[in-house]
């Protein structure tokens, strides 16, 4: 793949792989390289984790970014690379590098056919493949497709520190990946990569240099007894020496019932090791409404670090930040509110299809911005009731503090499960009903909605003094960040938009289902 070459590589399970026929994706290079440098680092900042660190906020200090772009043209397009053709992931950028999941319906390798989550290694230079993570899908006996989900792919975002990448694949496992893949030998104790990415019964594939390097693996379904439910998602918080995971743990097949009621919904490994250190306290799992998707969030309060988790319950906990593995294995928990007290306690699950009255549940992540939260609940979109909001809490407090928490509810006319970006006392937030929000961060208070073509799932990024996001109608809308409503540009890419835009070292990065794409000014 023209950048990496294999004479330094150790050659007793390194060999290079058949590419696929369409391997010659590439845009030309030799202008980027001109005009860009070798170097894109030289100013701006990583992004190696969804949202702002630990907060969750989705704004980003970086500068000079466009306001408008045309992969028609080329106009401030750096580059664009081929993806599978559902990618609900959103790009992390670390180290020179672009991670991205998908799924294998574009393969990149000729010898993996069929369904696969895939992690993919992008050269944040020019868009091309370092390697990638290949995972089969979950068979199961007898087959379930709402464990891991038809050509999902892999959604769950990375985690990106030194060389270390942390994910969960789409088997609901979390691993340790070395950065560098197999270029520097396959690094242990995990070294079974040749057997892991073919599925059971198949014949074990030759490591290459364009495998991902599995350092260590926890299985959540075979050592914690969590039942996924349709797919894993999960952006891994990383405080310390310790990952703070949420399961994707939840209803059964018939969606009549959690399967596995005591399995946790948080839990708490050792990055060095991967060795489970805590769990939630058992008091979640009965009443998922449908599933643990929600990924937590870190803030300080009053001198003390706290991890804001949203069960699958709409529930929002506060668990005190462990320093070291807690004797009784359980995470300490602070405070708890329930983000939708109105809502049905008792029985949970009769209330699956109604949608008029039913529980609340979060699969967006809370926000942590100035002993705030900011948080967007309401009916499940497939299973609840047609209401949700955008509210806003007390991140302090201690115990039960549902009663007095609560400083503000926006609703929206329409499911909602988007991350809020909190940005000079606004908060812009879209909604799965064709809405986008700009929000009074004090008050609750409209300042302004936009009707959108199709449902948004992404998060809005704020960057720059714009505010960009994608919908399911495969517009990306680049707003100004005020109080008044100012569109700069609507552009229209090749597929729906799931994840979320990441601005990092002065460039965007949009991931549609189908390519992503690496904008920045004056790029052609």
């Amino acid at each position: 793949m023209g950048l990496l070459k294999e004479s330094s590589f150790p050659k007793r399970v390194i060999r290079r792989p058949a590419l696929a026929k369409d391997a010659s994706w590439r845009l030309p290079i030799g202008a980027l390289f001109l005009s860009l440098g070798l170097f894109c680092s030289v100013f701006g900042d990583d992004q190696p984790q969804w949202g702002e660190r630990f907060s969750r906020n989705m704004v980003s200090g970086e500068s000079g970014l466009p306001g408008s772009f045309d992969p028609a043209t080329g106009k401030n397009i750096k580059w664009i690379a081929p993806l599978g053709t559902s990618t609900y992931s959103t790009p992390v950028v670390a180290a020179g590098k672009v991670f991205i999941g998908t799924n294998n319906e574009n393969p990149r390798d000729a010898r993996h056919k069929g369904d696969r989550g895939v992690l993919m290694c992008l050269d944040e230079t020019d868009g091309s493949l370092h390697w990638q993570l290949v995972v089969p899908k979950i068979i199961g006996e007898p087959p379930d497709p709402r464990v891991d989900w038809r050509l999902a792919g892999m959604c769950s975002p990375a985690t990106v520190e030194g060389d270390k990448v942390y994910m969960v694949s789409n088997r609901g496992e979390v691993m340790c990946l070395d950065i560098n893949g197999q270029v520097n030998g396959n690094d242990g104790p995990y070294t079974d990569e040749g057997r892991h990415m073919t599925p059971p019964g198949d014949e074990p594939l030759d490591v290459t240099i364009m495998d991902g390097d599995i350092i260590w693996m926890y299985d959540m379904i075979a050592e914690a007894g969590v039942h996924q439910h349709d797919s894993a998602h999960c952006s891994i918080l990383l405080h310390g020496d310790f990952l703070y995971v949420n399961t994707s743990n939840g209803l059964d097949t018939n969606h009549t019932h959690v399967k596995e009621p005591d399995a946790p919904s948080l839990i708490v490994l050792d990055k060095r090791t991967g060795k489970l250190v805590a769990r939630d306290d058992g008091q979640i799992g009965g009443r998922i409404f449908h599933c643990t998707w929600s990924s937590p969030a870190l803030g300080k309060v009053g001198g003390r670090e706290l991890v804001y988790f949203c069960g699958g319950d709409g529930v929002c906990y506060a668990y005190e930040a462990i320093e070291s593995a807690p004797v009784s294995g359980k995470l300490k928990n602070i405070l708890r509110f329930d983000c939708d007290p109105q809502a049905p306690k008792e029985n949970v699950h009769q209330y699956i299809r109604n949608r008029n009255e039913s529980p609340s549940n979060i699969k967006s992540m809370p926000v942590f911005h100035e002993n705030r939260l900011y948080i967007t609940l309401g009916g499940d979109i497939w299973w609840g009731k047609r209401k949700s909001w955008l509210k806003c809490f007390n991140a302090a407090g201690t115990g039960n503090t549902t009663a007095s928490a609560e400083i503000w509810a926006y609703q929206m006319s329409s499911h909602c499960c988007t991350t809020p970006a909190v940005h000079e006392g606004m908060v812009f937030v879209g909604d799965c009903g064709k809405t986008f929000h700009c929000v009074d961060a004090q008050t609750g208070k409209p300042y302004w909605t936009h009707e959108t073509k199709r449902g948004i799932w992404a998060s809005a990024l704020v960057a720059d003094g714009k505010v960009y996001v994608g919908t399911q109608g495969r517009e990306f809308l680049v707003f100004a960040a005020s109080k008044d409503k100012r569109i700069i540009s609507s552009i229209e890419l090749d597929s729906p938009i799931n994840g979320s835009p990441v601005a990092a070292n002065g460039a965007l990065y949009i991931a549609t289902m189908n390519k992503l794409y690496a904008v920045k000014a004056s790029a052609q």
